[in-house]
């Protein structure tokens, strides 16, 4: 139970509060964002004309509002489903997929993630320096970049992608590259999976390359920091519409700049990219390959509720969390309504339309033991994701997981859509081998 508790207390860390420049911010500069964030929420709430959304419930367990983490009581629910049009039709031919992803996109767009302004500021990539270094006994070349995000229009608001590409040395050919959403400050993904050796490393030894993509570079992780960033340089400044993006799909974008980058980059293969995130991350991940068909893999760790998790589910994190104060940034503002007066079950998509989204794509979810991680994120609730996607992959003649019953700890699903909850905590490291495993099979093809 302790250790239970203490991963709780660690994810609602992350969730919260994870941000290299406002955890290193004073006390008077956290509680200056937080009112922001407030002010800001509070108006968007006055634009949609609602007064009051419900409470989300606790990640503590001994809470009296404790989030439910019981199966027993997650009660029957209806899941809208992805190969059906809006108007009732069937989808039953690979050819008509398409304009039922169209659909889907246009309710992620005008309910969830927001929409991305039709002409976004470009983007114009410099490298700032380049390093040959030894990680472990793996020569790598690393490069710094810098992508300055043209603001003539705002000239204000500056705002620019910090990005890191690292490829095997002598190589003398495009290598894949995995580009992962990095925590700033935070030391890897927790550790190593594989021989001792970290997820670089592991990589480096399959001849592969990695990328670190910092989103608060280029959008804050709080609602304070939507009227900056590339969110606030795309609007002059000005409060969000109910409908415009969110830090999700922001981040998103910036990780389509970075693949606009590799399609230039001699040492990158652009049909072999991939993307990795955990946590925030992974739901950023999971985005940024639904709306990018040039992201060829995805690699969703623990991305929970805004994720893959199903959220008509009720179970653990829950759609109030998602749309109080401390998370609405990461959604469009319409997003808030389902806490009020709408509920989950009105909802018209899911973490499975989200991974239909990806479709043909191989994706991989991640997820940590419950006895480790806990049951806030409910690996239960992201493998369904998952599973209730499977029908979409099979369309497109493609292998689902083939079972929508729950697997036990330490089970790798490996179909074109894989699962595996492995025996750590809240992060990818124990499954990065299995992952690579996994893209091998469309990387040495």
């Amino acid at each position: 139970m302790k250790a239970m508790i203490r991963s709780v207390i660690l994810i609602l860390f992350l969730i919260s509060n994870f941000s290299a420049l406002f955890a290193q911010s004073s006390k008077e500069d956290r509680e200056r964002i937080n009112q922001l964030s407030r002010a800001d929420h509070k108006l968007m709430m006055e634009t949609l004309g609602i007064s009051s959304i419900r409470p989300g419930p606790s990640g503590n367990p001994k809470a009296p509002n404790a989030a439910n983490t019981d199966e027993a009581k997650v009660q029957p629910y209806f899941l809208p489903n992805p190969l059906e049009f809006n108007d009732g039709s069937k989808v039953r031919k690979p050819e008509q997929w398409p304009a039922r992803r169209a659909e889907i996109l246009e309710l992620f767009d005008r309910e969830i993630y927001g929409r991305v302004p039709e002409q976004t500021p470009p983007v114009h990539w410099k490298i700032i320096h380049v390093n040959e270094e030894i990680d472990g006994e793996f020569p790598v070349k690393i490069k710094q970049l810098e992508g300055i995000v043209e603001n003539a229009s705002c000239p204000d608001i500056e705002v620019a992608i910090q990005l890191t590409v690292a490829v095997p040395s002598g190589v003398g050919s495009p290598v894949p590259v995995i580009m992962e959403f990095g925590f700033p400050g935070w030391v890897g993904q927790f550790g190593q999976g594989n021989g001792g050796l970290t997820w670089k490393q592991q990589l480096l030894r399959e001849q592969w390359g990695y990328a670190i993509l910092n989103p608060i570079s280029f959008q804050a992780d709080h609602g304070a920091g939507l009227r900056e960033g590339i969110i606030g340089l795309a609007n002059k400044g000005q409060p969000r519409k109910p409908d415009d993006w969110g830090c999700l799909r922001a981040w998103a974008w910036g990780a389509a700049r970075a693949v606009d980058y590799f399609q230039s980059d001699a040492d990158v293969d652009e049909k072999r990219i991939g993307i990795e995130g955990l946590s925030r991350y992974g739901k950023a991940a999971a985005v940024a390959m639904a709306y990018d068909p040039r992201i060829a893999i995805g690699f969703i760790g623990s991305s929970g509720a805004g994720g893959v998790k199903l959220l008509h589910r009720v179970f653990g994190e829950q759609v109030e969390n998602l749309a109080g104060p401390g998370e609405y940034h990461w959604f469009a503002g319409n997003f808030i309504k389902y806490a009020g007066p709408l509920t989950q079950e009105d909802l018209p998509v899911d973490g499975h339309h989200l991974v239909a989204l990806c479709a043909p794509r191989p994706i991989f979810i991640s997820a940590g033991s419950a006895a480790v991680e806990g049951q806030w994120i409910d690996a239960r609730g992201m493998f369904l994701g998952g599973a209730m996607a499977g029908p979409v992959y099979e369309l497109l003649g493609k292998k689902s997981m083939r079972t929508t019953l729950f697997p036990p700890e330490g089970t790798w699903l490996d179909g074109d859509i894989a699962f595996r909850q492995h025996e750590g905590g809240h992060t990818t490291g124990p499954n990065w081998p299995y992952f690579i495993e996994f893209a091998k099979r469309y990387f040495l093809q």
